[in-house]
């Protein structure tokens, strides 16, 4: 029996079973193209009613982002029927996403709407217990355990495992990347939920259309991990990277953009810093801690963001105290 109660009950459902197809590569998952779709049924009733209100169905819905838009429409569609004396018809609705609204296709009264008819050719279908053990040996890893594996193996959060996990090609690819990266798969799953994703959205790509490897992405997180480049640095490549499919090393070493971990050079700029804002570290040290990020930032500045932010920090703060 329907267990649904509500447009994100809904869409959570159909995810779970987008990434279960997948995982079992028996559906590309291609919303868009039709691979995957969704019918949603929708009915109201008031509270303390037992039998379900009048079943009106949503067809062929090509996004999740839709699949919860129609069904929170239809929703309150339905209520307002009610709610003004009116009766919610039995019938075929499609969505409109550029009016965000359902409008009607056809009606369907009774079961003989559907058109019903037995199929005689079809034959029976005997699954042995043979072939379900067979299957189960041959079957992939499935999300939920690739969900816990992530958690225990690499220390994730249940929201980064989660994020990584509902795509098995983005798992696949923060596989790919760990292997190839001395960088932390903490760090690396922060770069693959934040920069990485953040792009696929920005040019509507999946992470198998998206133009920088995983051996790329790896050496990017490596040279943070290993203080060659900064953050701020890191984010530059990752988009030069984007561009133009360059190399990570190529592009550090034709702009010289090394981390600058000299601290005698980044005293003199702080001390530069220091000099020309003597109303901040007033603020600074009456108290307003949140002045450093405004000292840090012009130290980063100063240095085109290669100064190693975490030795800036540590000698803005001795310095300001001094």
């Amino acid at each position: 029996e329907p267990d649904l109660r509500s447009a994100k009950e809904a869409v959570a459902y159909m995810k779970t079973l987008y990434a279960l197809v997948c995982y079992l590569d028996i559906c590309d998952g291609n919303m868009q193209e039709g691979s995957f779709r969704c019918d949603a049924n929708v009915s109201v009733r008031l509270t303390g009613e037992e039998k379900f209100g009048t079943r009106v169905e949503i067809k062929n819905i090509n996004s999740f982002k839709f699949v919860e838009k129609a069904i929170n429409y239809e929703i309150e569609r339905q209520i307002d029927l009610l709610e003004s004396d009116g009766r919610v018809s039995q019938e075929t609705r499609l969505y409109d996403a550029n009016k965000d609204e359902t409008r009607s296709m056809r009606s369907k009264e009774a079961v003989n709407d559907y058109r019903y008819f037995p199929d005689p050719d079809l034959l029976p279908i005997i699954i042995t217990t043979v072939d379900i053990d067979i299957i189960k040996k041959i079957m992939p890893e499935l999300p939920k355990a690739k969900l816990q594996r992530f958690i225990s193996n690499y220390s994730l959060t249940d929201y980064e495992a989660k994020s990584l996990i509902t795509d098995v090609n983005l798992a696949n690819f923060f596989e790919e990347t760990i292997q190839q990266s001395k960088a932390s798969p903490k760090l690396i799953a922060h770069w693959i939920i934040g920069e990485l994703n953040a792009a696929l959205n920005r040019h509507e790509l999946n992470i198998s259309e998206q133009p920088i490897s995983s051996t790329q992405f790896a050496i990017l997180l490596t040279r943070i991990a290993e203080n060659t480049i900064s953050v701020p640095i890191a984010k530059k490549i990752f988009e030069k990277i984007w561009k133009t499919h360059a190399k990570v090393d190529e592009i550090i070493a034709a702009e010289d953009l090394q981390q600058i971990d000299d601290q005698q050079m980044i005293e003199v700029i702080i001390d530069q810093i220091i000099e020309k804002n003597p109303e901040q570290v007033k603020q600074y040290l009456s108290g307003k801690d949140k002045v450093l990020g405004f000292f840090i930032g012009l130290a980063m500045k100063a240095t085109q963001g290669k100064a190693n932010p975490a030795l800036v920090n540590e000698l803005l703060i001795k310095k300001l105290k001094d």
